[in-house]
């Protein structure tokens, strides 16, 4: 079996993590995209030790930070990778107050969808070449999500944890479809999972609604290993190709909601993230209308 080379945002701790350990065991050449370089070095050594495979390379990435994830694009384009073979969104947050980024997004937007937008997007060349699979971590919580393009930073509504994050898991499924929809002739696929409700340190500092919904959920919660099963899958189960702009829950396809499946929201969606990230075009993007 050739080496994959797999990319990775949010690998220190919790499904990442496992993601990151359950991948190197299966011999993939890991970039590991981390807030924290610190955390990032030490994890790096622990894959080593647990695993034996030594290809495994920190990438500074803050996906809050625009200019952090154009540094980080621009370290992987830099001329040593040849192809990436598969990309996993998998970095994500909650946050119990409104905060915005140094660029003056709402956190929980930048964070879970726009930062991937701008990374994937920097990368499709090298994705192109690997004729890779994107992984994009959503949730369930996206049946709670709408899409409200008027007010994406919250200005005129009261700020909701939990509508804020259910909007964003809403976006990770539209971009899985957009990515589909546009990349497939390129050799692209796309994918988005469920991983369960895991057992992580995902929604520290919450309070009030967003805390007690998670109080409610604790019994019911799996473990980061076994969160992390579903990514594994896509990204090594052969064959998936023929599945690509699906949903995930499990390893298994699943229905999401009929609101993910509006094509207007999608086209609205990945218009305003070109706009929002600066980008007049996207790289390799087929701008043909469809028939």
């Amino acid at each position: 079996m050739s080496i994959k080379t797999t990319v990775i945002t949010g690998a220190t701790s919790g499904i990442g993590k496992e993601t990151a350990l359950a991948l190197a065991k299966k011999d993939h050449t890991l970039y590991l995209l981390v807030r924290n370089t610190i955390k990032g070095d030490e994890l790096k050594q622990e894959i080593i030790t647990k695993t034996g495979n030594k290809n495994v390379h920190i990438v500074k990435c803050d996906l809050s930070d625009l200019q952090s994830v154009r540094e980080a694009a621009a370290e992987l384009n830099n001329g040593k990778l040849f192809a990436i073979n598969v990309l996993i969104n998998n970095a994500g947050g909650m946050f119990d107050k409104k905060e915005l980024s140094k660029d003056g997004f709402e956190m929980t937007f930048v964070t879970n969808h726009l930062g991937h937008f701008l990374l994937t997007t920097s990368i499709l060349p090298l994705l192109e070449k690997g004729h890779a699979r994107i992984i994009n971590l959503s949730s369930e919580a996206h049946k709670m999500g709408k899409a409200n393009f008027d007010d994406l930073q919250w200005e005129q509504r009261p700020y909701s944890a939990i509508k804020a994050y259910g909007a964003a898991k809403l976006f990770n499924l539209y971009f899985t479809k957009t990515l589909a929809e546009k990349y497939a002739d390129k050799g692209i696929s796309s994918f988005a999972v469920h991983p369960g409700i895991v057992r992580t340190g995902f929604g520290t500092g919450t309070s009030g609604l967003s805390k007690f919904l998670l109080w409610i959920a604790t019994p019911f919660m799996i473990s980061p290993e076994e969160g992390a099963k579903t990514s594994v899958f896509l990204a090594t189960e052969p064959g998936m190709e023929a599945k690509s702009s699906q949903y995930f829950v499990k390893c298994k396809m699943t229905k999401s909601s009929v609101l993910a499946w509006s094509e207007a929201n999608r086209n609205m969606l990945w218009d305003i993230s070109k706009k929002l990230v600066g980008k007049s075009a996207v790289a390799g993007e087929d701008t043909r209308k469809k028939s």
